[in-house]
């Protein structure tokens, strides 16, 4: 450690969040070059290439090739694909000196698929998985969390190619099977969910998520294995109703109701059904936003959901995507006074309506369904507003947030929400990426086919945040063997030169055995050298100190916090039997 490039923190860096960019920080593995933007030290480097490793190993085991592009693209594949358009504000644009627009690569579907089209042509090409590992770019808005959301970042990306849709299907299996591999080499303890293929597009999409109190993804699991990323998730819809049966719509007064309850409760104190109380869910929230689209157009977009769902901003997120969403500002609902704020009701909502707002409802707004909604007036609710009866309109939206207790969709029963990480990602892509940038190949009757696509990344510096965010500890980082910087930490916590030579002599006697083995050769205190090797997280550590003296040395587990004396004859046996366990 004399020799060591590190410098352990006593403090908090101040914008730390989560405990793995508090700890990755104050143990020295990354340090901060700018927002979202860390430069690897050594020991972090040692981590990061451990993962890259077993990630290697695995993609080149399943037959899949590496290959290497650069991070400086060129602008007209993804203009091709409009993706230098969709990507808006998180592309990384520049301009070199002749003036010519480039970007840094925030993936690579596009240059894959067009090194693929330059090199092969037949069907006796195919099926074919190359991959890359590299650093991408994105201009994440609120970059947070340390690595694990950066706006550099290291990343797996590999692409499969196949002649047709049965093909595909096997490499999405054979991918799907490398990563179970891999994320259990990891040690994760993950789930794969259904996800939302999103801008990428595809008929099929899935995610890796590790569980993680502090993951930003939010997903869900029904007892019978469902599960999804909550922005996949689908909301059954209900059967339709008879209009018929209803009665008549009638706007009535309801002043002093600023929120749903009370509105609900005023509903039920004057307007009272004979068949049960009202109750939030039958209220319609019509929520208004503006999207930004990435060529800088707007339009505004009502929401129609029950009042007692929340509009999800994640899964509007997707939904709206590549245009951003934004709630209405006070300017927004001074451009479109038919709008009553607080009070909008779907009457004046609509494309063929006099606003001309578009109005997207939630699945459970089906024909028939009767609701208290704003009247477009201050103080005023309509009552029994029938869907499909009083108004209609232009389509679904499936955004409203998705809660503990809420039904399946395939009917496996009640929904649990937990939180993850998301580490791994499969797409299906289709031909979307082939047909825009014109990769065929002659099939075995001699006709040019579209090659069909299959996307698959693995975030790999994410990789070591979610390992340390799922095992470190009160004290600092605790890392498993397959991925520790060292595998066993020897501490000289003595100044009495025989402490010295013996940490030495047991340090080089575990190299010369293959272990990787750090010395602390400091001349520090005992308890400062002991905080230190809490805070790196060595899974063994060997402290050679007042022991010696009576022929014993003592081995600790980093995960556990066990410690045991063994005699200093068998040391060397006894370490390098734990340090390969």
């Amino acid at each position: 450690m004399t020799q060591l490039f590190v410098r352990t923190l006593r403090q908090d860096p101040a914008d730390a969040e989560v405990p793995s960019h508090r700890w990755l920080v104050r143990a020295g593995y990354i340090r901060r070059a700018a927002p979202g933007i860390y430069s690897w030290l050594p020991l972090g480097l040692r981590v990061l290439q451990k993962v890259e490793a077993i990630v290697r190993e695995e993609m080149n085991a399943m037959g899949a090739q590496e290959v290497l592009f650069p991070a400086l693209l060129p602008k007209e594949p993804y203009e091709a694909t409009n993706r230098w358009t969709e990507y808006g504000q998180n592309l990384f644009r520049l301009t070199d000196r002749r003036g010519t627009d480039m970007l840094l690569g925030p993936t690579h579907e596009e240059m894959f698929t067009l090194l693929v089209k330059d090199l092969y042509s037949s069907y006796k090409d195919l099926p074919l998985s190359i991959y890359q590992i590299q650093n991408k770019y994105r201009d994440e808005a609120r970059p947070r969390a340390g690595i694990l959301r950066g706006r550099e970042f290291v990343m797996k990306d590999s692409y499969s190619f196949d002649v047709d849709d049965a093909g595909l299907e096997v490499s999405y299996q054979q991918h799907r099977a490398t990563y179970i591999r891999i994320f259990d080499r990891l040690g994760f303890r993950y789930v794969i969910v259904q996800a939302d293929a999103g801008a990428m597009g595809g008929s099929r999409s899935e995610e890796f998520l590790v569980i993680a109190e502090n993951g930003e993804d939010t997903f869900v699991m029904s007892p019978a294995g469902y599960a999804a990323n909550v922005e996949a998730v689908r909301t059954p819809t209900p059967e339709a109703l008879n209009p018929d049966e209803a009665p008549d719509s009638h706007v009535e007064d309801t002043p002093d109701s600023p929120t749903i309850a009370t509105l609900v409760a005023r509903a039920n104190e004057n307007f009272a059904r004979p068949d049960r109380d009202w109750d939030a869910a039958d209220t319609l929230k019509n929520v208004a936003f503006m999207l930004t689209h990435p060529d800088g157009s707007t339009e505004a977009l009502a929401i129609g959901l029950p009042g007692d769902r929340e509009v999800d901003t994640k899964r509007l997120e997707v939904a709206a995507a590549p245009a951003e969403a934004t709630p209405f500002t006070e300017e927004d609902f001074a451009k479109f006074p038919d709008l009553v704020k607080g009070y909008i009701g779907p009457q004046r909502l609509g494309e063929d309506s006099p606003s001309g707002v578009r109005f997207l409802t939630d699945p459970r707004v089906v024909t028939g369904t009767r609701w208290i909604t704003g009247a477009n007036e201050p103080g005023r609710h309509v009552f029994d507003l029938v869907a499909g009866r009083d108004f209609t309109a232009d389509g679904i939206i499936d955004v409203a947030e998705v809660r503990n207790g809420d039904q399946a969709p395939d009917g496996s029963g009640p929904l649990t929400l937990q939180r993850g990480i998301e580490m791994g990602h499969i797409f299906q892509l289709g031909r979307k990426y082939a047909e825009a940038l014109g990769l065929k190949v002659l099939d075995a009757n001699g006709k040019q086919v579209t090659v069909t696509m299959g996307s698959y990344g693995i975030g790999v510096s994410r990789a070591v945040a979610a390992v340390a965010e799922t095992t470190a500890d009160a004290k600092g980082l605790c890392w498993p063997k397959q991925l520790a910087p060292f595998e066993v930490h020897v501490v000289a916590a003595g100044k009495d030169q025989m402490v010295l030579a013996k940490a030495e002599e047991l340090a080089e006697g575990l190299a010369d055995a293959g272990v990787e083995v750090l010395l602390d050769d400091r001349k520090a205190s005992p308890g400062v050298k002991f905080a230190d090797s809490e805070i790196l997280g060595m899974p063994t550590v060997v402290v050679v100190g007042r022991g010696l003296a009576d022929g014993l040395i003592e081995v600790r587990d980093r995960r556990t916090g066990e410690s045991h004396q063994v005699p200093v004859d068998q040391a060397l046996t006894l370490i390098l039997g734990v340090a390969r366990d």
